[in-house]
């Protein structure tokens, strides 16, 4: 019986163990996949108060240490469900595990484009936020994949360092904000291509380019980089039964991360938020432990 299990080990999941255990909980972390989330792919973060540069898997190797330093237990296994009631259990492939209380923090992950070798140039190439690797770019020419408001706001910060900018939609019409498409089509160093898909990507070691399917046929964009904005996807299937969900999937929760089922509660990336950031979500992870803190004192 643990006092709280935290299910998802990126830098929310983290952060919330870490204040856990400060304050003398017992604390069990429960991970599927990758310890550290989407920070892991980025391969120099600039952007984390207290360091001037890192690579993500540095960070995500830090925020790790930490919490198995403070006590913490980890187990890799995969969460199937959480049945609610006067205490938490938690349902997974490597068995069941019971809690006083569940702060879910599975993040949501970055909607691929699932072409043939993006995988490979993940972190090497193709990155998913401008406000994190932009700056990396400086008078290069980069592609945003998109056309809804992410990929506009994308493209227009980019536009500002990056020597030109192609910003690339399936669509034959923008899908982002009139606001925000006018804005873009201000600058002078974007070109906006509609009716157009990645067919491919370009390079051996290092990303050289992209090959775009137009109505006019197959074209090549040689840039250095590409930033891809076609969505996110919360990662709170399993929950439906113990929290609120909006129409997208996210947990309908406010800054405050408490759900609609006492003793529950959500941190980061899978919560109803407007700015998603490593910053962000440690913050909403020191919220999530503290609140199940006091409703365990309580």
């Amino acid at each position: 019986m643990y006092d709280i299990i935290v299910i998802g080990a990126g830098p929310a999941g983290l952060t919330a163990a870490v204040y856990a255990k400060r304050a003398g909980k017992t604390v069990l972390v429960i991970e599927k996949g990758t310890f550290g989330g989407q920070i892991t792919y980025s391969p120099r973060v600039e952007n984390i108060p207290g360091f001037i540069s890192l690579t993500g898997n540095e960070f995500a190797e830090k925020l790790v240490e930490q919490a198995l330093n403070l006590g913490a237990e980890i187990e890799c296994c995969e969460v199937l469900g959480i049945k609610d009631g006067e205490t938490k259990t938690v349902h997974t492939d490597g068995g069941d595990f019971e809690s006083k209380t569940v702060i879910i923090a599975t993040g949501a992950k970055h909607r691929m484009l699932g072409v043939d070798g993006e995988e490979k140039f993940v972190g090497e190439g193709i990155s998913f936020c401008a406000v994190c690797d932009g700056a990396f770019y400086e008078g290069k020419d980069v592609a945003v994949i998109g056309g809804g408001n992410s990929a506009l706001q994308e493209a227009i910060l980019l536009s500002e360092t990056s020597r030109k900018v192609y910003l690339v939609q399936n669509l034959d019409f923008i899908t982002g904000e009139k606001t925000l498409y006018d804005k873009l089509c201000e600058k002078s160093n974007v070109q906006i291509i509609l009716g157009a898909t990645v067919d491919s990507f370009m390079g051996d070691e290092t990303l050289q380019g992209i090959v775009i399917n137009t109505a006019k046929g197959k074209n090549q964009l040689k840039v250095d980089g590409v930033f891809v904005a076609i969505g996110l996807v919360p990662q709170n299937e399993p929950f439906g039964n113990v929290i609120s969900l909006d129409e997208r999937g996210y947990a309908a929760s406010g800054e405050d991360c408490i759900t609609n089922t006492d003793g529950v509660f959500v941190a980061g990336d899978c919560r109803q938020k407007r700015i998603r950031q490593v910053a962000t979500a440690a913050s909403d992870g020191a919220v999530a432990a503290l609140a199940a803190c006091a409703y365990l004192d309580r």
